[in-house]
């Protein structure tokens, strides 16, 4: 059974087309890629399907149910997280703190037992720490616990903010751009985390990156854009010699 599944997707922001007429389907258990050059629509997809932006037209469903108008907040208590292109984390905060934010956010206990520190409160935030710390510790960075994230270096960062996303144990990941600021050697890494991420986690993934060495190695199908269409899908063989593809990223003559 499909996981996700973008029906006839179109955006339009007054006289720009940014996607037009896009369907994908994601199943469990997949690394989708999704690639295409600079504007091709990319991130508008992202948020449409994290909910950030509302479709002109078509349909988004997850695990078969139509998510069209839930909010972010409520996509991801159905198991959708996403990372950014830019990081987004609470730098003054520590490392084991950022993890444990989205923990505490979809935890049950109220403001009242927080405010009194009654028995189910001081549950539930050892239960945050144990899971952040489960995580870090996963990923090979449980001794930056204490460490402030904002002092970190980006690919640890990296690492830091996909945590962050697993501690909401989602069923779909969505990333857009993790290799971004990483060389080669943590790119080739992150590519080997992955792996291990859907082995452990039982986590779907949809992929936005530049780096096709990273999308090649991840992933077992992947989707083109490029002005907003999906030019090309299939297997990374597949679309790497696509003559629509190269052309999309090198020109013509190139193709």
């Amino acid at each position: 059974m499909a996981l996700l599944e973008v029906e006839h997707v179109s955006v339009r922001f007054g006289g720009v087309q940014a996607l037009d007429d896009v369907s994908l389907t994601l199943n469990r258990g997949e690394i989708l890629g999704l690639i295409g050059p600079n504007g091709a629509g990319k991130t508008t997809l992202f948020n449409c399907l994290s909910g950030v932006q509302r479709p002109t037209s078509g349909r988004v469903r997850f695990e078969g149910r139509s998510v069209d108008g839930l909010k972010p907040n409520r996509r991801a208590r159905l198991g959708l997280a996403r990372t950014f292109q830019n990081l987004q984390l609470f730098s003054d905060l520590t490392v084991l703190e950022n993890l444990m934010v989205p923990v505490d956010a979809f935890s049950p206990r109220g403001l009242v037992a927080d405010g009194l520190r009654l028995p189910r409160a001081r549950i539930e935030e050892r239960r945050a720490d144990e899971r952040a710390r489960a995580v870090l510790h996963f990923l090979g960075i449980g001794s930056l616990a204490t460490t402030p994230a904002g002092g970190l270096p980006v690919g640890l960062q990296r690492r830091v903010e996909l945590g962050r996303a697993l501690c909401l144990r989602p069923k779909l990941l969505l990333l857009d751009e993790p290799a971004a600021g990483l060389d080669a050697g943590e790119t080739a890494g992150l590519a080997a985390l992955l792996s291990r991420v859907r082995e452990r986690f039982s986590t779907s993934m949809l992929l936005v990156d530049h780096d096709m060495a990273l999308v090649m190695r991840a992933c077992e199908h992947i989707y083109v854009l490029d002005y907003g269409r999906v030019i090309a899908s299939g297997a990374p063989s597949v679309v790497r010699d696509d003559s629509r593809v190269v052309q999309a990223y090198l020109g013509r003559g190139a193709a």
